[in-house]
């Protein structure tokens, strides 16, 4: 009988029996089929808006499986979908009727807290990391929900609340081990295939496979000093102008982000607020407790809040802060701009569809940049926004598919409306998919990284990702 599934060429094909049976053979982990048990987990992934339908998964039990997949795929000429913690907001990890290859059991971080560096697999999320890191009292930039997957985050930029003084996550990669589409396991470094370490460090999976990163870490915590401020909506005007002039002139030690929302029922908040529209603003210092005390001193004494609950917390406890909004199973829908100011144009654009969000989870949050992020050469590595001061997320989330056609349709609405005041740029990871051409997320490095991709994948065998053509 054998199963159907998509070839390169958009065909469908079978694979014999026999052949399945050969790999499930080779294999130290699964191979599983749409009958087989685990199969619906292993295909599930964030966005609920995603459910798509592998002819074949291959659950990865370590390197040596995912070389045996990618050559499965190469040699039989298969659509190959890689997923890592499958955190993606386009749901590139999956593909019906494709071959997946699933990292998601590929969960060590091992940390060397003599040489701060922490060997990461790629079916990790940013909770993994921290609990081991976090045991030395170390950490390193990444982003600021703990289920997100750090190979993902990573191959895209990857950025949060310790960017501004220690870069992006890309900036604080030493090397990876990378799974190239010919089946070779290669190093990716400075030294070893720095070509490939340029590629990987923005590019997406579009080079190869990883199967470990090894990330600088720095001391960080245990206890750091941060929390929310938050304003009622009526006095967003002012709070967003008042924010904008506090966040010109920050330390690299901190980092606040606005958000603007309608307030979950969260203990803090007086019940009479909840559901209605707010805004927050998210702060973190990552230095000395009482210097962060004095440089939040102007924000904690603006305005009139309805709450502020800055103070004193353990650094993984901040790092899963925001993860009830973003529990997975509900539907999401991102776009996203680059800025290097906030314009009082801007500001009103935004403030008129934050007043009229469609629905209780849907977002808008502005994530200052700036600092070690921008140290960086826009050419030193594939991510090339190193002129963005802020990144902007408008974040649709519901939980029905009736309400996917006005929520889809807001925050294309916004994202075309604060267009005139953005970079032309756009981060990668927030691209919904085939949405965005890709000369926006690279820009001036798109060229060198088609090259880049003829040299490592010629054939675009790693095409379900952002792709880039060879």
């Amino acid at each position: 009988m054998g199963v159907s599934a998509l070839a390169m060429n958009g065909d469908l094909k079978t694979i014999s029996d026999e052949t399945i049976a050969e790999l499930e053979t080779a294999l130290r982990g699964q191979l599983l089929l749409p009958q087989s048990e685990g199969y619906d987990e292993a295909r599930t992934i964030w966005n609920a808006m995603i459910d798509r339908r592998p002819a074949l998964i291959a659950r990865c039990a370590g390197p040596a499986d995912v070389i045996r997949a990618v050559r499965f795929a190469a040699d039989n000429e298969l659509l190959v979908a890689v997923r890592g913690a499958g955190h993606n907001i386009a749901g590139k990890g999956v593909h019906d009727d494709a071959f997946l290859i699933d990292l998601s059991g590929l969960r060590s971080v091992h940390v060397d807290p003599e040489r701060r560096v922490a060997r990461v697999e790629p079916g990790a999320t940013l909770g993994d990391l921290d609990d081991e890191t976090q045991v030395y009292g170390l950490a390193t930039s990444v982003g600021i929900n703990s289920t997100t997957g750090i190979a993902g985050l990573t191959l895209g930029g990857g950025f949060g609340w310790l960017s501004r003084k220690y870069g992006l996550t890309i900036d604080n990669l030493r090397s990876a081990d990378v799974v190239t589409a010919d089946g070779r396991l290669v190093t990716a470094s400075e030294t070893e295939n720095p070509d490939l370490f340029w590629g990987i460090r923005g590019g997406g999976g579009n080079f190869g496979v990883v199967t470990s990163f090894e990330l600088d870490v720095h001391p960080v915590g245990p206890e750091v000093l941060s929390g929310l401020v938050v304003h009622p909506y009526s006095a967003a005007p002012d709070v967003i102008r008042f924010y904008r002039d506090f966040a010109s002139d920050l330390p690299e030690d901190l980092n606040v982000w606005i958000v603007l929302r309608k307030a979950p029922p969260l203990p803090f908040l007086p019940e009479e607020v909840h559901g209605t529209e707010i805004v927050i603003l998210a702060a973190f210092y990552a230095g000395d407790m009482a210097d962060g005390e004095r440089a939040l001193k102007p924000l904690r004494d603006f305005g009139d809040p309805i709450a502020d609950v800055i103070g004193p917390h353990p650094f993984t406890g901040w790092q899963t802060a925001f993860d009830p909004l973003l529990t997975p199973g509900a539907r999401n829908y991102w776009k996203s701009h680059n800025f290097t100011e906030l314009p009082d144009g801007l500001v009103d654009t935004a403030l008129d569809y934050a007043g009229r969000l469609p629905s209780d989870q849907t977002e808008i949050f502005f994530g200052r940049l700036g600092g070690a992020v921008n140290e960086v050469a826009p050419d030193a590595t594939a991510y090339p926004h190193r002129d963005a001061e802020y990144v902007m997320n408008v974040h649709a989330r519901w939980e029905t598919a009736t309400e996917d056609e006005d929520c889809i349709a807001w925050a294309r609405e916004y994202f075309d409306a604060s267009a005139p005041y953005a970079t032309g740029g756009v981060y990668v990871n927030f691209v919904p998919d085939g949405e965005s051409p890709l000369a926006e997320a690279y820009g001036p490095n798109y060229a060198r990284l088609v090259e880049l991709k003829r040299k490592y994948d010629p054939r675009n065998l790693f095409r379900l990702n952002q792709n880039i053509a060879p």
